[in-house]
């Protein structure tokens, strides 16, 4: 028999009807795309069933898939080096699109991020009035996702260009306080079940005491305009043994970290919600760091043993505890939480400033 290679594979798996599997592993480097959702812009390129290497996307180009996870927390990494930006909900990626970010003097920052503010028609107050749809602002002073062109490389002011058509898309699923995380290096996300609450050590018995704080609270992206605000952000540093709980831009309290040494690594958590079947809380984590290539574990341990270790004094539990909900983000960090690792009351966690 004549050996095929992998891209002849997958053509014949995706034309048996074998594509639902392949599209389920998030952490795959290959997309089957349907029924033309290969897109430039707003126009469509190619009404065919085809497989793509997420490297092959060309400017502009975009997969779309919110069928593989309709429910759940959304998470949004934009990748430097590869110019990509991955979407990930309930810590499956339901979407993966080229994008340009900063040009050399106006470099992207990394980091950590939140969405501080969504306007569809949004336009520069600083570049002559600009027009930036389907704007998601991560930054006051400037830093945003939004539509714009994308010659192939970094081209922006340090803005994330992103095709019309995934920009409008992406708009659909974002919510204020989505995590967005600008890195050199990112894992795909993976699930964490921690028993017991928020930063309080491994204890399989508070399981009901956390649902029970979970009870009743839908996910931010189900709240209407009357519901419960804000969204709650925990950031904990390992230079301070620090933690932050962060409301609407302020901090609301303050408490001392515990039960992890040394360097942490940079994290990001996000509550999904109660676990039953293993008596925990059920997070999804997200590793990263500002340079490409780097090792994303390198004598920290992962973040599903790191996160059963973290705890904080029994103040801070409580105010965590009165501001629990799905889609609640835990930051972990070797950065100092010092105003110059921000800029103006935003959350942002930079890596680079």
């Amino acid at each position: 028999m004549q050996p095929i290679d992998r891209r002849t594979a997958l053509l014949r798996l995706a034309a048996l009807g074998a594509a639902p599997f392949l599209l389920a592993h998030c952490g795959s480097r290959t997309e089957v795309v349907k029924r033309a959702e290969v897109v430039k812009g707003a126009e469509v390129v190619n009404s065919a069933e085809v497989i793509k290497e997420i490297h092959t996307l060309q400017p502009g180009e975009f997969t779309w898939h919110p069928e593989r996870s309709p429910m759940g927390a959304v998470a949004v990494v934009v990748s430097l080096p590869e110019q990509m930006t991955h979407v990930y909900r309930n810590g499956v990626r339901i979407a993966v699109s080229t994008c340009s970010t900063g040009k050399s003097g106006h470099e992207t920052p990394t980091g950590v991020f939140v969405v501080l503010e969504k306007d569809k028609d949004h336009r520069s107050a600083t570049y002559n009035n600009a027009p930036m749809p389907n704007m998601n602002r991560l930054t006051w002073d400037g830093i945003a996702l939004h539509a714009g062109k994308l010659p192939g490389y970094p081209a922006s002011h340090g803005c994330v260009r992103l095709p019309m058509g995934f920009s409008e898309k992406l708009w659909t699923v974002t919510h204020v306080g989505t995590p967005v995380i600008i890195a050199g290096s990112h894992s795909d996300p993976w699930e964490v079940t921690h028993p017991g609450l928020v930063l309080a050590g491994y204890a399989e018995h508070e399981f009901e005491r956390a649902v029970a704080g979970l009870e009743g609270k839908r996910h931010p992206s189900d709240w209407d305009a009357a519901a419960e605000y804000p969204v709650t952000t925990v950031i904990a540093s390992s230079v301070d043994r620090k933690l932050e709980l962060i409301e609407n831009g302020e901090v609301v309290a303050e408490g001392r970290l515990a039960g992890a040494g040394g360097t942490l690594g940079s994290h990001v958590f996000v509550l999904n919600g109660s676990h039953p079947g293993a008596k925990g809380l059920a997070w999804h984590a997200i590793s990263h760091h500002e340079t490409a290539g780097a090792d994303l574990g390198a004598g920290r341990g992962s973040p599903d043993s790191l996160i059963t270790r973290l705890t904080a004094d029994s103040a801070f539990q409580r105010s965590v505890e009165r501001s629990l909900h799905p889609g609640l983000v835990l930051v972990v960090t070797d950065n100092p939480l010092h105003p110059d690792r921000r800029s103006g009351k935003d959350f942002v966690i930079m890596s680079s400033v």
